[in-house]
């Protein structure tokens, strides 16, 4: 039997020290690259999700009509501007809410959303409810949870009188789940 050794076609090469260096220069710059690649799109989503933690909620006091239009006793619904419409929003910056007169000089503004998931609330002035058609949430004319899934009242907003003008403090849309 005749020995038989295989021997490769190419002799294995051995790398110069130029070549190594250059082999290590190239594979620093793809990760230094890949690195850099990574922290440039990372940036946008940590500001998306820092940017919150650092946002005041906006409040601006805002007219809803003059005193003379409210009478005693009645709910009515009410438009205002949001706080901190969008330069593009059109008419999504504008919020309702439902105001009240208590008596000569007192107001009582509530959210015009449920506090279960968001859906606009209506008065029924008959049964002094207001009542939401998506969820079957119901609450007494004071803005308690009378039925229904709401897991609190409808948010109350801050009214004032200046200069004979009914205004309210408008914020954010009010939606809890």
């Amino acid at each position: 039997m005749k020995d038989e050794t295989h021997k490769s076609a190419h002799p294995p090469c051995e790398e110069s020290p130029a070549e190594i260096k250059r082999r290590r220069f190239l594979e620093e710059l793809c990760i230094g690259l890949g690195a850099l690649c990574a922290t440039i799109l990372a940036l946008p989503v940590i500001g998306f999700l820092v940017a919150p933690l650092f946002r005041k909620t906006p409040f601006a006091w805002r007219g809803v009509g003059k005193l003379s239009q409210f009478a005693v006793g009645k709910t009515v619904n009410v438009a205002y501007l949001d706080a901190s419409p969008l330069p593009w929003a059109g008419v999504t910056a504008k919020s309702a809410a439902w105001l009240r007169r208590v008596n000569e000089t007192d107001f009582i503004a509530f959210a015009a959303n449920c506090t279960h998931l968001g859906c606009p609330v209506r008065w029924l002035p008959e049964a002094e409810l207001f009542m939401c058609p998506c969820h079957g949430g119901v609450y007494y004319n004071d803005g308690s949870v009378a039925a229904g899934p709401p897991p609190k009242p409808l948010t109350r907003y801050g009214v004032r009188v200046v200069n004979g003008e009914v205004q309210i403090l408008a914020s954010p849309i009010p939606i809890t789940s």
